[in-house]
């Protein structure tokens, strides 16, 4: 069985539930994904498939990959993912996978990559409360001191410092599925999903229900 699918994520918004309360979701747009490959353990040592979402220009796209694409109907993926199956025989290249393998009430492992927000500083990174705001101090936002005296000499590794912040592939687990709309490929996720809007995530179902 396949357990996961490719989407994209439309934003954030309210749904009411039959007792009048108000749920926020996330609006993920789930497929349908094409089957661009088929893996098995004879050929690849270990059963899958490859499935392909979204659409990309082709003249962005090398020609080893245009061959790849031809063997499944030929139209350019904006992403390509791999899943785990337990019996690959059961899909064939050029096959389409819509969201009704999943149902309302269902948990999911939701993965994408975080807002990217570049080179920041510690307070916004790590969230460091700053030096004083009183006259004559020089220490409002910077680190402060960061090494050690005569032994190891040296700045610890791992120590919290200014840099890259954001564009990290996050996973949201166990978010509920509170509402599907299968004609509009439209998936309503309990809670919030990483990414920022218009970008790409995976869902994935859970291999075993919780507590179990």
């Amino acid at each position: 069985m396949n357990r996961g699918l490719i989407g994209k994520k439309l934003g954030m918004m309210n749904l009411f539930s039959p007792e009048g309360n108000m749920i926020p979701v996330t609006v993920v747009r789930v497929g349908p994904c094409i089957v661009t490959q088929v893996k098995t353990v004879a050929t690849d040592g270990y059963n899958a498939i490859q499935l392909g979402f979204g659409e990309r220009k082709k003249t962005s796209i090398n020609k080893p990959l245009q061959g790849h694409y031809k063997k499944s109907g030929g139209s350019s993926y904006k992403l390509l993912k791999e899943f785990r199956v337990d019996d690959p025989e059961k899909y064939e290249t050029g096959q389409s996978i819509g969201v009704d393998m999943f149902s309302t009430g269902e948990l999911v492992d939701v993965s994408g990559r975080t807002k990217g927000r570049g080179f920041s500083g510690v307070m916004k990174r790590h969230g460091f409360s700053g030096g004083n705001k009183t006259h004559g101090s020089k220490s409002h936002r910077i680190p402060g001191s960061i090494g050690c005296s005569a032994w190891p000499a040296k700045v610890v590794k791992g120590k919290k410092m200014p840099g890259q912040y954001g564009y990290e592939r996050k996973t949201a687990q166990n978010l509920k599925i509170a509402d599907i709309r299968t004609e509009e490929n439209l998936v309503f996720l309990r809670g919030a999903v990483p990414g920022s809007r218009n970008s790409m995530v995976t869902l994935q179902k859970k291999k075993t229900p919780i507590g179990k």
